[in-house]
């Protein structure tokens, strides 16, 4: 199977992919293109799907950039392939040839660019990063670099989508002591039960920093389990591991 990958218009002028699940080599659980070295997986699977988007993003395998994330607000700017276990939740460059990649299974993978001043971004922005302020640090990484915020685009690509991330009143509680008007983002659910709407926020957090547009995709990685992994889904069903979805940009 080929793989699939998914693309956004506004990042049309730059080389970019959120990769689906599909053209893997791996199996079980895994089954298809998990890219997480951090996974219980086969490391010769992981790293046989890993070369396979590098192939696809035309560049070599030690270019492909990730890093150890950790749900935190860091993020790292890029000059060269990195060596060793660094650690962060943003990538940032001007430099071309280097495929900054992020991993997720439900959290959002966000990429950025502003096509004139020639600055990529990428960021891993589930709940806390992006609450704790892992997309403002992006684009600042990218303004330090030469970008302009009204020139940046960004796109959020598969992530959970309301309906299915119930949350419970402690969750609910810790966004509105931050502003009461986060309130917004989060439907009713059953009991105490609320539903929080990820991907809204994290457009609201990327209007709030000045970028020039964004947008979602619209798809949800909980409900298609034939293309997407899916930590929440993985929990649901009592499985032991899940896989790492990639997404990939270079200039």
């Amino acid at each position: 199977m080929t793989l699939e990958i998914l693309t956004s218009d506004l990042l049309g002028h730059v080389r970019h992919g959120f990769f689906t699940r599909r053209g893997g080599a791996s199996s079980g659980v895994f089954s298809g293109l998990n890219c997480g070295l951090s996974s219980s997986d086969q490391d010769q699977m992981v790293r046989i799907n890993r070369t396979r988007v590098a192939e696809a993003m035309d560049v070599s395998t030690p270019a492909l950039v990730t890093i150890r994330q950790t749900h935190s607000p860091d993020v790292i700017t890029v000059t060269e392939p990195l060596k060793g276990d660094i650690e962060g939740d943003g990538l940032v460059t001007r430099v071309p040839g280097l495929a900054l990649s992020i991993l997720t299974a439900d959290c959002q993978p966000i990429l950025f660019s502003d096509p004139v001043a020639g600055v990529i971004g990428a960021a891993h922005a589930g709940w806390k990063g992006a609450k704790d302020g892992v997309i403002e640090n992006t684009i600042s990484a990218m303004v330090a670099l030469g970008a302009v915020r009204q020139s940046i685009v960004a796109a959020i690509g598969p992530t959970i989508s309301q309906p299915n991330y119930e949350v419970g009143p402690e969750f609910l509680e810790g966004f509105l002591s931050d502003d009461w008007g986060n309130k917004r983002f989060f439907s009713t659910g059953d009991g105490d039960r609320a539903h929080f709407d990820l991907p809204a926020y994290g457009r609201q957090k990327l209007t709030e920093a000045g970028v020039g547009n964004s947008e979602w995709i619209k798809q949800c990685t909980y409900g298609d389990e034939d293309r997407f992994f899916s930590f929440r889904r993985a929990t649901h069903k009592k499985e032991a591991d899940y896989g790492r979805l990639i997404s990939s940009i270079r200039l």
